[in-house]
Order: structure tokens, then C-alpha cells, then sequence
């Protein structure tokens, strides 16, 4: 959480209890969360609004966008083949070992195990 560890946070509590007191933090907590409540209302009205303007125009936003989802599952394929190239080389590996073991039982005929 911000790359503040346990020991900080509570140093940072212990000061606020210091500076404003026991009673005054359920006010200052509630202030806070007014205020944070009033901000994501406000950012999700004017989404709503650039929303409504777009479609009030006629645009669509996929066609703004211009393809760029499809894009992006392009690149992230792209990545995960790259990321994790260990899973092909176990069938880069097993064809060939089966293509042998194949010819050599062409060749001298099947190989019987004695157990």
C-alpha cells in the first residue's frame, strides 16, 4: 500500500491520534469519505455525459477506438508466447523422439520388455 510498511502506518496513526485527539478522527474519517464518494460521483457523471454527447452525435465508440482491443489480445497472444516458451518445447522434443522410436521399430520390429 504505497510502499508504506506496518511500522510506518502506525507511526502515522499514532501521530494523528497525537495531533487531533481520539474524538475528532470519526469526523475527520467521515469528511473523508464524503469527499471521496462526491469525487467518483462526479468522474462518473461526466463519463456519463462525454457518453451521451458521443451518442448524441452519432459516433461510436468502437468505431473511435479504431480496433485497438483487437489489438491489444494481438499483442497480449504475442507476450504469452514469449513469456512462457517452455510449453512447445516439450512437443518440440517429443515429435522428434517419436519419429525415431518409430523408424527403429520399422526397422528391427517392435521392442518387447521383459519385466
Amino acid at each position: 500500500m504505497f510502499g508504506i510498511g506496518g511500522g510506518e502506518l502506525f507511526f502515522i496513526i499514532l501521530v494523528v491520534l497525537m495531533l487531533f485527539g481520539s474524538d475528532k478522527i470519526p469526523d475527520i474519517a467521515r469528511a473523508l469519505g464524503k469527499g471521496m464518494a462526491q469525487l467518483k460521483n462526479a468522474t462518473n457523471e461526466i463519463k456519463s455525459e462525454i457518453q451521451k454527447g458521443t451518442q448524441e452525435a452519432g459516433l461510436d465508440m468502437n468505431t473511435l477506438t479504431g480496433g485497438v482491443s483487437e489489438e491489444i489480445a494481438k499483442a497480449k497472444e504475442g507476450i504469452t508466447k514469449m513469456v512462457n516458451p517452455m510449453e512447445n518445447i516439450n512437443l518440440d522434443v517429443q515429435n522428434p523422439i517419436e519419429q525415431v522410436k518409430e523408424d527403429i521399430e520399422n526397422i528391427t520390429g517392435p521392442i518387447k520388455r521383459q519385466m
